[in-house]
């Protein structure tokens, strides 16, 4: 797990890991140059519970937190799990019991997105055949991956002969590993909801969903024969600048509205408003709240 300044929501999200009812593992922590009181929040739980290892680093963002993360782990398997998020206590466990078919190589599980305050948003699932299918022959425009990156357990020995998380991905790592994992076995989908995964306007998927998108089909190019000039085009996306754009975070706003109102939430004209706030112009929000 990464962890840049995520005090706020550390403490639930450690909770839920510290409660697996597997209880023999390493929790390798990498605090990504926080600033906030992370680094003491973290250094308190490890003082109480051997199974935590932090690691301080500067702040060099999520993918190379997580090779780093990975490239000290030593047990057979790795989970992800993402700061703000909850795990429920049998995930490890249920995911194991998919990794004891040899074949397998990368397990998830159901998901429930919940909003910045825990609404409620929906649920993802997915089966792993075809998610399998669709990494390994899919274009950008239809390409499914696991329900959350936060969700994955897989074979440290498959991630290490992929070739891991690769540093030109600031964005997209994700994919860009399933890619090559799907290549080397079977995925599984735990169809229980096991993992809870929060939805904030400031996150990298409603921030820079056009880098990600970018940085998939670079991903794909390579899936399908392109050279290794691909990846210096990948590290000159993730390397640009990206201003923060208030209509950016307008549809992130909107995106949450929208999945309230469909669930009979009336807290959506909340999110709506505030949208609206971000971007006067942005007639969906309108539509919404005329509705």
């Amino acid at each position: 797990m990464s962890v840049f300044n995520g005090a706020a929501q550390l403490g639930a999200t450690m909770d839920g890991i510290e409660a697996q009812t597997m209880r023999e593992f390493e929790l390798i922590v990498i605090d990504d140059g926080s600033t906030d009181g992370t680094g003491e929040i973290l250094r308190e739980r490890a003082a109480v519970d051997p199974r935590i290892r932090v690691i301080t680093t500067a702040n060099e963002g999520l993918t190379r937190a997580l090779i780093r993360g990975c490239s000290e782990a030593t047990a057979p398997i790795i989970a992800r799990h993402d700061c703000g998020d909850v795990s429920a206590p049998e995930r490890f466990v249920r995911q194991l019991e998919a990794l004891e078919d040899a074949a397998v190589v990368l397990v998830s599980c159901g998901v429930r997105y919940v909003g910045p305050g825990g609404e409620h948003l929906y649920d993802a699932r997915g089966d792993g055949g075809a998610i399998r299918r669709s990494l390994l022959h899919d274009g950008v425009d239809r390409i499914v991956g696991l329900p959350h990156h936060g969700s994955a357990m897989f074979r440290r020995a498959a991630y290490e002969s992929a070739g891991g998380y690769r540093a030109e991905f600031r964005f997209a790592q994700d994919v860009d590993l399933w890619i090559r994992l799907a290549s080397r076995g079977a995925i599984v989908i735990v169809p229980e909801i096991l993992y809870e995964a929060r939805f904030e306007t400031g996150a990298i998927s409603a921030q820079r969903r056009d880098s990600q998108f970018a940085l998939a089909a670079i991903s794909i190019g390579l899936r399908d024969g392109g050279d290794a000039a691909l990846l210096d085009e990948a590290r000159a996306v993730s390397s640009a600048p990206r201003p923060h754009k208030p209509r950016n975070e307008a549809g992130a706003l909107y995106f949450l509205a929208s999945c309230l109102r469909r669930n009979g939430d009336d807290r959506y004209r909340r999110y709506a408003r505030a949208a609206l706030r971000r971007n006067p112009l942005h007639l969906r929000s309108w539509l919404l709240l005329m509705r």
